[in-house]
């Protein structure tokens, strides 16, 4: 018996849809260029020349990222036009709390069967978080695996290269009691806690769609704002020496990401009357009937960025952050001597509670 001679379509995967993405996508990494990249794509790597990137004696730095269950609420959805600049977000928000620019990105892009509006879509976003960051898009992956995913389902990662002179690493090793940390707004939930947001929303039965007169927007498009990226803004103060340390708010809230800038000396204390809790997050919280001490350790709360300068500093540090940043600066709390780690408390009415209330987290 003679078998049909099989392909790689016969199997689920088309190498035509794949070069036709890649064709459409080579404009959208050409608008990521910057000096050290051309952000061309087709070769079996990306280069980067750091000289011409105007560096003399830098320290690479790399991170890698993925933008988590929020995928779930996008593909639900059909929004897929902000979880680009989430995974350039979470990559590029790391490297620049040890000081570094970003340079240069590259995407994995992994499905059961590729569909180009969708992925298009995607990588669009993400080149819209490259050109936020300032770094190029020189390169990616993207796999059609039939059989390892649900359809329509797709998952993301991302890496992400930058660079610092050896002299401007921030190691938080100048952190000192009496040190002031100021807050800079989140854009939304950005993509942490998405296991429990989803959980939440099953518990309620709440639908995506549905308008919140709190949130101005639905649900889901409330949820599905993407990460807000700090490296330009911060970068300038970086490099001027006016920053001791930064912490990016990710998975561990507050609670968590501050210590791990802090020296063993050095303890955070974050007061909560110091911003307005953001409507989405008093809606989760209330949704899931969720501890204070517990969206701290989970969720961003409304800071996306802590930024630790001398007393004599914060002024002139807001001031500027201020004239950059679309969302407002808050000072937050201080650095106290004792263990390292961290404790938020304050007044907890903005935490849907009716008392003061404080959590702690030790390092």
């Amino acid at each position: 018996m003679s078998l049909k001679p099989l392909t790689y379509a016969d199997a689920g995967v088309s190498i035509e849809t794949g070069n036709a993405l890649v064709k459409a996508i080579g404009p959208l990494a050409r608008s990521t260029a910057r000096p050290g990249a051309d952000a061309e794509l087709g070769g079996f790597g990306g280069f980067f020349d750091l000289k011409a990137a105007g560096y003399s004696d830098p320290l690479l730095v790399a991170a890698n990222d993925g933008v988590g269950t929020k995928l779930k609420l996008a593909i639900e959805t059909g929004r897929h036009e902000g979880v680009g600049i989430d995974l350039v977000a979470m990559c590029a928000n790391d490297l620049i709390v040890q000081g570094a620019e970003p340079l240069f990105f590259l995407d994995y892009y992994a499905t059961g069967k590729l569909d180009n509006e969708v992925a298009s879509a995607v990588v669009t976003s993400i080149a819209e978080g490259c050109r936020q960051a300032g770094c190029a898009l020189i390169g990616g992956e993207t796999a059609e695996m039939p059989g390892m995913y649900a359809a329509g389902d797709y998952d993301l990662a991302g890496f992400c290269v930058g660079a610092v002179e050896r002299d401007r690493v921030l190691t938080g090793k100048d952190i000192a009691p009496g040190d002031i940390i100021l807050g800079l707004a989140s854009s939304g939930v950005h993509s942490n806690g998405f296991s429990l947001v989803r959980k939440i929303i099953e518990h309620q039965q709440w639908d995506l769609e549905q308008p919140f007169p709190s949130l101005g927007k639905s649900l889901g498009a409330a949820l599905l704002e993407p990460t807000k990226i700090y490296a330009r803004q911060l970068l300038p103060l970086i490099q001027a020496g006016k920053i001791k340390g930064l912490a990016h708010i990710t998975g561990g809230g507050l609670l968590e990401n501050i210590p791990r800038v802090l020296p063993v000396n050095c303890h955070a204390i974050i007061d909560v009357d110091g911003w307005d809790l953001p409507a989405i997050f008093g809606l989760l919280q209330q949704g899931g009937s969720i501890a204070p001490a517990e969206m701290a350790r989970t969720f961003n709360c409304g800071i996306g960025m802590t930024v630790i300068v001398s007393r004599g500093a914060v002024d002139d540090v807001a001031r500027q952050l201020e004239g950059v940043v679309e969302n407002d600066v808050f000072e937050i709390g201080r650095i106290d001597e004792g263990q390292r780690g961290c404790t938020v408390k304050g007044n907890a009415g903005i935490w849907s509670a009716a008392e003061d209330w404080s959590a702690t987290h030790n390092a």
